[in-house]
């Protein structure tokens, strides 16, 4: 077991690197198997098993919700480079308080790391957006989210609040 945590601590540290980058790329479904399948050699189980569970468990987040917090530790980063609703217009509206994503019709600016923590972070539950202005108190309470709800799509997570 003990070898299994040395091999997953460095696995997990090449996984975390400029994961806001890379984590919404094509190759990211492979490399979340493989994620998993480490998992279950860890824990013991199965390759039919859930590892929902075990990822919980071991506080241990998916790759999307990695990719999401690195996202969301970037918009925090980089406060100066994003636009409030607030700014763009005096309107009294219930988003005023969300990112301003810019207009573009190219899906590759969609998918990047700009576009795409915007749309992330005006998902995210409003106690926790509150946090953005404290670094730490932001990282705490998005960690805890997302090992609670362990996401393992982008499309969970954007549905984990619809109403």
């Amino acid at each position: 077991m003990t070898k299994c945590k040395i091999d997953w601590c460095s696995y997990n540290t090449d996984l975390c690197n400029n994961t806001h980058f890379w984590g919404n790329s094509h190759y990211s479904n492979i490399i979340f198997r493989l994620q998993k399948r480490i998992i279950r050699i860890i824990v013991g189980i199965r390759g039919r098993d859930s590892c929902r569970e075990h990822f919980k468990k071991l506080k241990i987040l998916p790759l999307q919700s990695q990719y999401i917090l690195s996202l969301l530790l970037f918009v925090v980063d980089n406060g100066d480079y994003f636009k409030v609703n607030s700014e763009i217009h005096n309107i009294n509206t219930w988003n005023k308080l969300n990112l301003h994503p810019p207009i573009s019709n190219l899906s590759v600016y969609q998918k990047g790391t700009h576009y795409s923590g915007i749309k992330v972070f005006n998902s995210l539950p409003s106690q926790i957006k509150d946090l953005s202005h404290n670094r730490n108190q932001f990282k705490r309470a998005l960690k805890d989210f997302l090992y609670f709800h362990s996401f393992y799509t982008l499309d969970e997570y954007f549905s984990c609040y619809r109403i």
